[in-house]
């Protein structure tokens, strides 16, 4: 299977619980990106995406939990970001669901380099102060 992302240490944030849910959401891309290449039909490549956007969803909640929990300085713009994430990720599934495969693939390219920007340039920000507050 040709992978869209393939998990490395840049990506770890030296916790843990946030690296396997990153691992995870690199997972759910990358079955995304075989359901669409192996053209799975709207339906199937539906049902991944949802799934990859529900399991972001969830992700996001719980990244932002341990931000608040102890005080993190860049809770609030990390937070935004994934609002924005959020929003641009419902607009494009929005549009692929009616327009297809195409669009599909903008959706795949955009979150692989949202995804992979985002832990290795903004995630990353975190997990020092994340450690130093005893969450491994």
């Amino acid at each position: 299977m040709s992978k869209l992302i393939t998990w490395s240490d840049r990506y770890s944030v030296g916790v843990a619980r946030i690296d396997a849910q990153h691992q995870r959401l690199v997972e759910l891309l990358n079955e995304f990106h075989a359901a669409m290449l192996a053209g799975g039909g709207r339906a199937a490549v539906g049902k991944t995406l949802d799934g990859l956007v529900d399991y972001t969803l969830s992700h996001f909640a719980a990244e932002e939990a341990l931000m608040k929990h102890v005080a993190y300085p860049g809770y609030e713009q990390h937070k935004a970001e994934h609002t924005k994430l959020i929003e641009q990720v419902k607009l494009l599934t929005g549009k692929a669901q009616t327009a297809g495969s195409a669009l599909t693939l903008e959706v795949a390219a955009f979150l692989q380099h949202w995804l992979t920007d985002h832990i290795a340039n903004v995630d990353k920000k975190y997990g020092p102060h994340l450690i130093a507050a005893g969450i491994k």
